[in-house]
């Protein structure tokens, strides 16, 4: 196939592209090249990591990892081209939200640092490109298919073409909502935190080191057995109240004692290069005694009152005294980050609100019940279980909602390889030897250059 004039005006407009279609081979560690994209040898080496990473025991395979690449490289040649972006307010945003479920499946941050051999924010700075990729991909991926729509009529022929012997099982599924109350913390208690962090100010004033401190006394599981040390901070990375101290610190300065919804702080500046620091930092949390907890306890236990005798509803009880701001906005319903929807299966369930769950019926509210945070707080949680489904083979009369979205997800994925196919056709792809003997599921070799021998 002869190549279009738009290969010729983006391979000049590309001198990477252009210096390696002038040599016979691909420069080393580069596997191939899609537009303007490249894809390297550590790319597929760190995407396959990281399957096997989410999915111990897995056997990767390279062509598919590949292709997959190819096609990233794909979304984000044209991506560019139609200029189509992701700030990086939504790239940290979202990094943010996958720490969270990082950690609330491992446990602590601390576990996922030992997990890693890494510090949050290492794997944060080591997170931005790739999600930066990502979501600009899915962000192309809206404009190529997300106008797209699908009729009932559809999902039903969708549902009669599936082998009745091949519909699938769905798990036993919950849904929940739940109001949490936290302890409130005292004056006292918020004092001595104060008092603490002064005497600690003052010692290292008086020549104690501060990473020693750190380690002695910080309640940070993230940096205290680093000396408190977070490098390369820039805005955006932290709570507006720390970086609203720790930006106007002078070098060496060590700040007052601060509050952040974490607890109170001392700061102290190491570097500043630009609008990027180096820093120390101390956590105190301030104590909750058992009778805060107690009292916590109490009030979770007279808002289940007033809502059993119809004097407020579960959802406007949820926006005014719940501490869960995710589930508050929501008016108390949980809804799961790994599907994006408010179905939980039971494996997927906190211990806690698993057997919390366990004990009640549909529309009933559970006792008040201890938890603990991913952050150790503790407080008392009131449930509520709106919906129990057993395990059962998928049917319309109680899963149209996800049979639509299988078959909406089908279409649209119809409407993305017609896009592809025609795309390929007039995009530069180049090939290293090593992977044309993979099997693709698309025609990347129709229209690519590739290294000879």
């Amino acid at each position: 196939m002869k190549p279009t004039l738009k290969f010729y005006l983006v391979l000049a407009g590309l001198g990477l592209n252009l210096a390696l279609s002038a040599q016979p081979k691909l420069v080393d560690g580069v596997l191939a090249v899609v537009g303007k994209e490249i894809v390297l040898k550590s790319d597929l080496d760190q995407t396959a990591e990281a399957q096997v990473r989410q999915n111990p025991g897995l056997k990767v395979n390279n062509c598919q990892v590949f292709e997959d690449l190819l096609m990233e490289k794909l979304l984000l040649h044209q991506a560019a081209l139609d200029s189509v972006e992701v700030g990086e307010d939504e790239v940290q945003a979202n990094i943010d939200r996958r720490i969270g479920v990082f950690i609330q499946q491992i446990g602590s941050e601390a576990k996922l640092e030992q997990y890693y051999g890494k510090s949050i924010l290492e794997i944060k700075e080591e997170m931005a490109p790739l999600i930066q990729n990502q979501l600009t991909a899915q962000r192309m991926l809206q404009e190529i298919n997300g106008d797209v729509e699908i009729t009932p009529s559809e999902v039903r022929e969708f549902y009669e073409s599936i082998p009745k012997d091949s519909l699938p099982l769905i798990n036993a599924e919950v849904e929940y909502s739940e109001i949490s109350i936290f302890p409130e913390i005292t004056d006292q208690a918020k004092q001595e935190a104060i008092d603490k962090l002064k005497e600690i100010k003052d010692r290292i004033e008086n020549g104690s080191s501060f990473s020693t401190m750190a380690v002695l006394y910080s309640e940070d599981p993230g940096s205290s057995r680093n000396g408190g040390e977070y490098k390369g901070i820039k805005r955006g990375q932290f709570v507006k109240e720390f970086e609203a101290v720790a930006f106007n610190l002078k070098l060496n300065e060590i700040s007052e004692p601060f509050r952040t919804e974490y607890g109170y702080h001392i700061v102290q500046i190491q570097k500043k290069i630009g609008q990027e620091l180096d820093l120390r930092h101390i956590l105190i949390k301030p104590k909750i005694s058992g009778e805060d907890l107690e009292k916590a306890r109490s009030k979770a236990d007279s808002i289940r009152t007033l809502i059993l005798n119809s004097k407020i509803s579960f959802e406007d009880a949820a926006q005014k005294f719940s501490g869960s701001e995710d589930s508050r906005l929501n008016g108390g319903r949980v809804m799961n980050q790994q599907t994006g929807d408010s179905r939980w299966e039971i494996g997927q369930l906190d211990k806690t609100v698993f057997y919390t769950l366990e004990g009640i019926e549909e529309g009933t509210i559970s006792q008040p019940v201890l938890f603990r945070t991913r952050d150790e707080k503790e407080g008392y949680k009131i449930v509520k279980l709106i919906d129990r489904s057993e395990a059962h083979v998928a049917n319309m009369a109680t899963d149209y909602q996800r049979i639509k979205q299988v078959a909406l997800a089908k279409k649209k994925q119809e409407v993305l390889e017609e896009w592809v196919n025609d795309k390929i056709l007039d995009t530069y792809v180049r090939v290293n030897n090593d992977y044309l003997q993979c099997t693709f599921e698309r025609q990347w070799l129709n229209n690519s250059s590739y290294a000879e021998q």
